[in-house]
């Protein structure tokens, strides 16, 4: 991720939930120092002008207590409209308000995302042993199971479905949001549905250029785009 701030500067920047893990510092805490490199340089661009806001998501919802508190120069929000360039209207938000296990079933969630993370661990294995062999591109294991079982694909439709229904509520033109870790951006009932996926494992992210135009862009291992974006964006989330 800082690779990827580094190369991209923006008027506004979106942190649409789950930056901290609490549920994970739960169960044992780990805080390194490309952690902390990330946390300083978002401090950083806020101090320098940038527009940061930061949505909190179910991995830190604690801060939602702090919500319309500005710490930093980095505001605390439960949701916002943001209007693009292009006139467009969206709505930001993390997205947890659409999954029922998360918030009817918080055990069953919290035994999900430790099954995930476990996923990541041996993809950074498989990852490893494919660089080695020179395989080229990036396999997600995490990607390939959630792919394969067929629930995990429903969940994903009933999600974006609820997303989109939101968004037409409140008279707009789309939503930006995270959650599932599944980025994407595509047409629905004449809205946009964006989400913009995770920097666990696919290390994605959207970026607004200067005419309102979207874009889903990959980061790291799977993705050699570094000299082929601008550098310069309208927002970044």
């Amino acid at each position: 991720m800082v690779d990827f701030l580094r190369e991209h500067s923006a008027e506004n920047l979106f942190l649409i939930g789950d930056i901290l893990d609490f549920w994970a510092m739960n169960r044992s805490i780990h805080w390194s120092r490309a952690q902390n490199t990330v946390i300083q340089k978002v401090l950083r661009r806020g101090r320098h002008g940038e527009c940061v806001r930061f949505i909190p998501g179910n991995h830190d919802e604690a801060l939602r207590e702090y919500v319309g508190v500005v710490f930093g120069d980095i505001e605390v929000v439960s949701e916002y409209v943001h209007e693009l360039a292009d006139g467009r209207q969206f709505i930001l938000m993390h997205g947890d308000e659409f999954d029922q296990v998360t918030k009817h079933h918080r055990w069953v969630a919290v035994l999900g995302d430790m099954a995930y993370n476990e996923l990541v661990r041996i993809n950074s294995w498989i990852s490893w042993w494919r660089r080695f062999l020179g395989i080229p591109g990036y396999w997600s294991l995490a990607g390939y199971a959630k792919g394969r079982v067929k629930k995990a694909l429903q969940f994903i439709f009933e999600f974006e479905e609820a997303a989109i229904h939101y968004a037409r509520q409140k008279g707009l033109h789309g939503i930006i949001c995270g959650h599932i870790h599944s980025a994407s951006i595509r047409d629905v009932d004449g809205l946009v549905y964006v989400n913009c996926g995770d920097w666990v494992d696919s290390c994605t992210a959207i970026v607004e250029h200067f005419d309102g135009r979207l874009e889903l862009v990959h980061w790291g291992p799977q993705s050699n785009r570094k000299k082929e974006l601008q550098k310069e964006n309208e927002c970044v989330y």
